[in-house]
Parts: structure tokens; sequence; C-alpha cells
């Protein structure tokens, strides 16, 4: 697991409720059973504060990062969509997106990567539809500098639309794949009785595995997708899964967020220099 990826987990799935900040050494002490060192902690910390997702805040426990508005609007959608608690309620609609040309190639690939994030699938170079009308499309394309249309579109064979727009095999695939990867993780036995920290390990592989559906899965509704959708007991296990480890998780975190006992700067083993990390 990437630093930047367990920083985004750990905001999303605990800091994102307890204020969305941290110290720094808390979040190298709550990613350390990760094996994730403090310099990829730090180097993490100082590329998501460049691409405008996180931004320093001084706390109690020293130097430290929180959620910018960005950052916690993007979260707090993708929790809905990891967790499943965003209606599916479809109007039998497409949001349809026609984008002009962006001239250079890196341009590009932020906003295919981005629409897709969102859940929207290209039918075309320009144009790309999703289900559901996500708000985060605008700033997306304007950002890119590029021009935007975008539509209501129906038509009469939608789950035909579904199928053709989305390899929904090959998804379909990766949940069952998912299912029996996820079955074996939490059937270890430090998964079953072990410490907090056992429970915040591999609760954060869970969540980690399962975040990466957000950039295949755009969350279709019911009536678009095939019977017997083996999504449906993958997130079932998910969701009861995540929830039977949260309270240890929850315990581990709350402990390594208790500011150290008051002594010396660089006494903690924890402790981490407020100019070291802004090299």
């Amino acid at each position: 697991m990437h630093a930047r990826s367990a920083l985004f987990d750990l905001y999303g799935d605990h800091l994102r409720a307890r204020g969305g900040r941290a110290p720094v050494a808390a979040l190298v002490r709550i990613l350390a059973p990760l094996g994730i060192a403090a310099p990829a902690v730090r180097t993490a910390i100082s590329r998501m504060v460049r691409q405008g997702w996180l931004e320093p805040v001084r706390l109690d426990g020293g130097p430290g990062y929180r959620l910018t508005g960005r950052a916690r609007k993007r979260l707090d959608d993708a929790a809905a969509r990891i967790y499943r608690t965003r209606s599916s309620t479809w109007e039998g609609s497409w949001d349809l997106l026609v984008v002009g040309p962006v001239a250079h190639r890196a341009a590009r690939e932020r906003l295919r990567s981005g629409l897709a994030f969102l859940g929207y699938a290209p039918l075309s170079d320009s144009t790309w539809i999703s289900p559901f009308a996500s708000p985060e499309v605008e700033p997306l394309v304007a950002a890119e500098g590029a021009a935007l249309a975008r539509f209501a579109a129906r038509d009469d064979d939608p789950r035909g639309q579904a199928s053709s727009a989305w390899n929904l095999d090959a998804l379909g695939a990766a949940y069952t794949a998912w299912l029996e990867d996820a079955a074996a993780l939490v059937a270890d036995p430090p998964a079953r009785d072990g410490s907090d920290e056992a429970a915040f390990a591999v609760r954060s592989l869970l969540v980690h595995e399962w975040r990466k559906f957000l950039f295949t899965d755009p969350g279709l509704p019911a009536e678009l997708l095939p019977a017997d959708w083996p999504g449906h007991a993958a997130a079932e296990f998910f969701a009861a899964e995540a929830a039977r480890l949260l309270p240890a998780a929850s315990r581990f975190v709350d402990a390594c967020l208790c500011p150290p006992s008051p002594g010396r700067p660089g006494t903690d083993p924890d402790h981490v220099d407020e100019k070291e990390l802004n090299r």
C-alpha cells in the first residue's frame, strides 16, 4: 500500500469524523502497522499539500495537517459510494456530457481519470455518460480549460447501454475475486482475535482494496445490472466485516491521536520535527 493511498484512506475512514485533522507524529504512528515508514508519510503529506488535499495546521500534539474543503467534499462522496449509502434510485435518464478538446496530453489524462472516478464512461473521446449527475463535473472540466455541454438523455435499451459502456463481465469477475481474497484476509487469527492494532491493519487493507472499485464501478442502479450481480454479495460482506472491525480499529486510532507525554522535543520516538517535514 502506498503512503498517499493510505493517508487518503485514513483521513476518509477515520479522521474525517474526528475533525479532519491530525498531528504529523500521530499520522506516523497510525500508519506504522501498515509497514509505512515516517519518511514515506512525510513525502506523501507534502505531495497532498501541493495537490490541494491537505493544509498545515498547528495542533496541541504539534504540527499537523487538515483536509481542505475540496478534499472533504471528495471524501464525503467517496464514503457514500464505499459504504453504499448514496441513493440508488434512478429516474431513467443519463447524465450526458460533451467535453470540448483539451490541448495537452497530461490534462486529457487527468480529465479522463477524474470523470471515470466520478462514475462516467466514455462513449467517444468527447462524450461521457453516467446514470447519476455529479456536482464535481463542472469544476473538474473547468480546471482543465475545456468547454462542457450537459444534457439529460434517455434511450430505449438502458441495460444494453450500460453493458456497452462498462465492461460488466470484468467488473463482476473482479468482485468475485475480491470476495475470495477478503474472506481469506479476515479469517486470519489476528483479524478475528488480535489486538486493536491488528484490527486496524486488517480493516485498512479491506477498505483499501474495496476503495479501488471507486475507479471501476460507477454504482449503477439495480435495473441496469445483470441478475445475480456478484457486487451485491461482495458489498454485504464488506459492510459486515468493516463494521465488525471498526470498534477495535477506532480504539487504535484514538490511542495514536492522544498527545505524547510532555517532554523535550526529540525524546518521543514518534516526534517529527516541523522543519524536517517542510524540507
